[in-house]
């Protein structure tokens, strides 16, 4: 078996050189060879036992260093490879780990650190779950019928249907079947004074006015009149024709106030349907307000600008009419659903007319307290 030396033995081996015995009587007496005698002359000549130490050190430290830039480089090189950005959820970093191992010189170990995944979630495997997998496919059929309803409204409709799933669930479902709606492009360069709406106490205390526009297939115009109840949120009327003229708006306000009486108040634009003589008498006859906003200036009717958006996606923009009459159907239908059907998350996720029905309850009730008093 082949002797191994320290360095202070060879130091000491080397001394003894120096000081006159032969190298031949060395080898001989400690059991090494010619050769190893002058590779260690070469190497530690001259040098003290300290000066021994103080290389050893040095070396031991210069390959440490030679092993961690070697390990960083190879690190580098697998980051280039595996990693992709915006790679949060535990499945696009698994693939990540399988694209390192693949194509670097890595361990498992090694790669789930560096992309930040534990090991035991790389070996995870999935179980599957009818439960799920039947309330996803329910989901993927109400997207379907209401292509703009994110998670939240699709979550209170299933909660309709006696479906009990908590929110993140939900969530978590509607993002694996790939249901996220898309957002709408935001407006750049348009700078308008921001106002804070007051919020009515009551129904029926501001009504919101504004006119959508259209056209038929055969390229002929329509306008389509919104109003819309500010505190219920719900749609009083959606008025379709070819032309609308202030007269027309005064007999529309007549007929929906047959049925729900007159509004304290009516917001508007500054059109000429709006501000003409025709409305401005009718409102004065009935002791009605018209509030006017400022020119340029949609935000002060929000309310009004944010049912005109949903009612554009979710009717106008889904259908192609061919006629008048078909519009008048569809978005008489449109509004029905609205109302009655579709979850309002200003309203705490009720429909614009279960929250109406609920506030003339407890204003019924409470009149009934006040004749007990």
């Amino acid at each position: 078996m082949k002797k191994r030396f320290t360095d202070e033995q060879i130091i000491g081996f080397l001394k003894q050189a120096d000081a006159g015995i032969s190298v031949k009587e060395l080898c001989r007496q400690h059991g090494f060879s010619d050769a190893s005698f002058y590779t260690w002359r070469a190497k530690f000549g001259g040098m003290t036992v300290p000066d021994a130490k103080r290389l050893r050190d040095l070396e031991a430290e210069n390959a440490q260093l030679k092993k961690l830039l070697a390990e960083s480089m190879l690190d580098a090189e697998a980051l280039k490879v595996g990693v992709r950005p915006k790679a949060l959820n535990p499945q696009a970093k698994r693939e990540m780990v399988a694209a390192m191992l693949e194509k670097i010189t890595i361990s498992e170990r090694r790669a789930c650190l560096l992309v930040g995944l534990s090991r035991t979630v790389l070996h995870y495997q999935g179980k599957a779950q009818p439960g799920n997998e039947q309330l996803q496919a329910r989901m993927v059929e109400l997207a379907g019928e209401r292509r703009r309803f994110g998670y939240r409204r699709l979550h209170a409709l299933l909660r309709r249907e006696g479906i009990e799933a908590n929110h993140k669930r939900i969530f978590r479902l509607y993002q694996g079947a790939g249901l996220a709606v898309k957002r709408r492009r935001k407006r750049h360069g348009v700078a308008v004074e921001r106002e804070q709406l007051a919020l009515p106490s009551r129904p029926n205390e501001v009504w919101s006015m504004d006119f959508v526009s259209d056209a038929l297939a055969n390229g002929r115009r329509i306008k389509v009149l919104t109003i819309v109840d500010d505190f219920t949120k719900e749609s009083v009327d959606l008025v379709a024709e070819h032309g609308i003229s202030g007269h027309y708006v005064v007999r529309v306000l007549e007929r929906a106030a047959q049925f729900r009486g007159l509004p304290s108040a009516i917001r508007t634009d500054q059109g000429p349907e709006f501000t003409g003589k025709a409305l401005d008498q009718w409102a004065y006859q009935n002791g009605v307000q018209l509030k006017l906003i400022e020119a340029g200036k949609p935000t002060q009717n929000a309310y009004i600008e944010s049912f005109n958006g949903r009612f554009r996606d979710e009717c106008l923009n889904d259908h192609w009419f061919t006629s008048l009459a078909e519009a008048r159907i569809r978005i008489a239908a449109w509004r029905r659903d609205y109302n009655e059907h579709r979850p309002h998350s200003a309203l705490n996720y009720q429909t614009p007319a279960e929250f109406a029905a609920s506030c003339r309850t407890n204003r019924l009730s409470k009149v009934g307290d006040q004749e007990r008093i």
